[in-house]
């Protein structure tokens, strides 16, 4: 049995789902938007594009500094000023 870690079994838990949503939205799309029935060739395409969606949005957006790095956006509450002073 191989070991993995928490850290490598949660991104890939993650990236799992993201693929699998994001393949679900695709699909839903082409479907309603062209009428065009759900096929292994359209299913192929559908995976081949969410793929890089799926890994950008993991790796990326949901690396713990991305939004801090990114704008500059702080998520920790400002400490209160020191009356003392």
């Amino acid at each position: 049995m191989i070991r993995v870690s928490e850290r490598a079994r949660r991104t890939l838990e993650f990236l799992v789902i993201g693929l699998v949503m994001g393949v679900t939205e695709d699909l839903l799309a082409v479907w309603l938007s062209t009428g065009e029935p759900i096929t292994w060739s359209v299913l192929g395409i559908v995976i081949v594009v969410a793929l890089p969606f799926a890994f950008l949005s993991e790796y990326v957006v949901d690396h713990p500094k991305f939004w801090q790095n990114a704008i500059g956006l702080r998520l920790k509450k400002p400490e209160p000023d020191n009356p003392s002073r």
